[in-house]
């Protein structure tokens, strides 16, 4: 996305600081300055996970860029100013999804400041979101699930693996970030369900379907003679090198069998959870 060209970044240092560089004993220390402060609170307060935080350290860093060529700062910033920049971003023709969240990000750092009485007003409080048409998500079939389960290839060594995969994508609707970070640990199949770690860390128990309880079975025999890279025992599901898959092969998995099945549909690992949650209520 093209962003708003500046030289300056004297108002901003914090924005390449890492995410966490003292320990949170510092939280309240009156010398961290208020970006830092921010960025505290969001992980230990509001529990946002890591990935969420360096979206809003950008957007910040957007408005930041903006602001010093105009040389305000920050917490100082105005309505016009925060309008103007606005206005500034939807003529680079960056996509209206995509003002949306930047101005998301951006509300939530003035909430904060006014939370923490470091602001008497709030400067967005009238700054209106770019207008987003209502776009559907993809959706798959059960016949076409099963079309692209049935793709798979069972005499490859990473046949029974990708079945347990999809069986449990579909089956259980995980994301494709918990079905990488799965771990033995966290299965129950005795029981019928899984530990599941999702957005923001935050844990829930997810049913295990008796068709995934099986396929994951029937994996874990090929699992075992792997030879698992040290660091790695714990993950479910493993490459042909006995180390974690990747988000972009599970993308890449999904995307040939999609292919080998016939099927025209734009698919991604989400595409199972959007299908699972719409036959749940079907």
């Amino acid at each position: 996305e093209a962003t708003p060209q500046s030289t300056s970044h004297s108002y901003l240092p914090f924005i390449f600081l890492s995410l966490y560089p003292v320990s949170t004993s510092q939280h309240n220390n009156p010398m961290l300055t208020i970006a830092e402060e921010y960025f505290y609170y969001l992980k230990f307060e509001k529990g946002l996970s890591d990935n969420s935080i360096v979206a809003y350290k950008n957007d910040l860093q957007k408005l930041s860029d903006f602001l010093s060529d105009a040389h305000v700062e920050l917490a100082k910033a105005e309505h016009e100013h925060l309008r103007d920049f606005i206005v500034e971003i939807s003529s680079l023709g960056i996509h209206p999804r995509s003002q949306a969240r930047i101005l998301s990000g951006i509300k939530s750092f003035y909430h904060f400041l006014l939370y923490k009485n470091k602001r008497e007003d709030d400067p967005t409080e009238l700054l209106e979101s770019p207008k987003i048409g209502l776009r559907l998500p993809e959706v798959l079939t059960v016949d076409e699930i099963d079309r692209i389960i049935g793709a798979i290839d069972l005499s490859k060594p990473e046949g029974q693996r990708n079945k347990a995969m999809l069986e449990i994508l579909y089956g259980s609707g995980l994301r494709v970030s918990e079905l990488i970070n799965l771990q033995i640990a966290n299965l129950y199949p005795e029981e019928g369900y899984m530990l599941v770690e999702g957005k923001g860390s935050k844990q829930r128990l997810v049913p295990l379907s008796p068709q995934s309880i099986n396929q994951l079975k029937l994996w874990n025999i090929d699992r075992n003679m792997l030879d698992i890279k040290k660091g790695h025992e714990q993950y479910v599901f493993l490459n042909r090198r006995g180390t974690q898959l990747t988000r972009a092969m599970i993308f890449t998995i999904v995307r040939e069998l999609t292919a080998a099945a016939g099927i025209r549909k734009k698919v991604s690992p989400h595409t199972f959870r959007h299908s699972f949650a719409t036959h749940l209520l079907e």
